[in-house]
């Protein structure tokens, strides 16, 4: 509920947010917004505004407006240049993909407050018809990304530039429920009896994998100072991958290793005694990466999952990728009666509802012990 008349609100997240009108662009105001933990707070935040800032009292004739006919390429080059020094290189790559491969190919020309929301929905059948490079279509995942570039460019129009762009909330892709591939606990025998047997650095870095849910792209930038020598703890908190350069370059792609995903992602993950064991029987000099025991010298991701896929091969377990390994090791956790709480750390998640939504999947003997809990409660003695 606002208090009345300040145009001030508490959100859902529990936060409080205040409102200023900070320009008009054709009869329609421009807000502007502060946020704090506090409805005084926020107060005096929009308090300091409207008193340092002299045209906030202006009248609306005299307010900032913008120009029509802004291009699209303008406004999303524009957006891209905001948006860079807040994420990381490689969303920032992915971003750039889109705009060049789907959405500049759409609306390159245009001014931007041309491009109707019925456009835009033409562009996501069109995408799933017959994008990409060879002309098949996109897969839901794909559009709903570049989808929601898109609202943000045009949201960045209308909130920073004050145009008036179309509404296109509400469009939406419908995403499929992804299967997703689980060992079982006799494929995770067959795999884990193979990689002790043949124990190299690739192997031994599968095997860490399979017992901490690393990602592929955190096991190809570890290196032996990130495990413990004191005690059976490895530190995660760089990333390797291989990205795309920009068009002037003298070679398209580029190895970078940098901080992970997400600030969750950096995180200290306790060893299983055995698995440490293990590693500590192994261990390389501090600097070498764990996968090639040399240093100076990585071991790419698609290099990691091509030899993990060897192996799946030459036991004959039915195909997964290398991220199988991470939602076999959640799902095992929970079988065992791990934490979720605990489990989420371990897994560098930001909440545990990922966690429980996205990487466990309780198997059916798990299901079926559970509900023969059931059967327990009503057991006459």
């Amino acid at each position: 509920m606002p208090r009345r008349g300040e145009n001030i609100y508490k959100r859902k997240d529990g936060r409080w947010e205040g409102r200023y009108i900070k320009g008009h662009a054709y009869g329609k105001a421009q807000y502007g917004y502060v946020y704090a933990l506090s409805y005084a707070d926020v107060k005096e935040k929009l308090s300091y505004i409207k008193t340092t800032v002299p045209w906030i009292q202006e009248s609306p004739s005299n307010l900032v407006t913008y120009q029509p006919g802004t291009l699209f390429d303008s406004i999303a080059s524009e957006w891209m240049a905001f948006l860079k020094p807040q994420i990381k290189e490689s969303t920032y790559v992915k971003y750039s993909n889109s705009l060049h491969d789907y959405l500049c190919p759409a609306f390159s020309g245009r001014p931007v407050e041309s491009i109707t929301r019925a456009e835009v929905s033409s562009l996501c059948i069109k995408l799933a018809e017959s994008g990409g490079k060879d002309s098949t279509g996109l897969s839901p995942k794909t559009i709903a990304d570049t989808l929601s570039i898109l609202r943000s460019i045009f949201n960045y129009a209308s909130e920073e530039k004050g145009l008036n762009v179309a509404n296109i909330t509400g469009i939406a892709v419908k995403l499929p429920r992804s299967t997703i591939r689980v060992f079982t606990v006799a494929e995770q025998q067959k795999l884990d009896s193979y990689l002790r047997e043949n124990l190299n650095p690739c192997n031994l870095g599968i095997l860490l994998c399979m017992y901490t849910g690393l990602r592929v792209g955190e096991i190809c930038a570890l290196t032996w100072k990130k495990v413990s020598l004191d005690e059976p703890i490895l530190q995660v908190d760089e990333t390797l991958q291989r990205l795309q350069q920009a068009n002037d370059s003298d070679k398209k792609t580029k190895v970078v290793i940098s901080s992970p995903k997400s600030d969750s992602s950096i995180r200290a993950i306790p060893l299983p005694d055995e698995i440490y064991k293990l590693l500590q029987q192994n261990r390389k000099q501090s600097d070498a990466y764990l996968l090639t025991g040399l240093p100076n010298r990585y071991m790419e991701p698609r290099l990691v999952q091509s030899r993990f896929k060897s192996i799946l091969l030459d036991l004959g377990i039915k195909h997964a990728n290398f991220h199988a390994l991470r939602h076999t090791f959640a799902t095992r956790c929970v079988e065992l009666g791990f934490d979720i709480k605990s489990l989420s750390e371990i897994l560098g998640h930001s909440t545990v509802n990922i966690t429980l939504n996205r990487y466990v999947h309780p198997s059916m003997d798990l299901k079926q012990k559970n509900m023969n809990m059931l059967s327990d409660l009503f057991t006459v003695s």
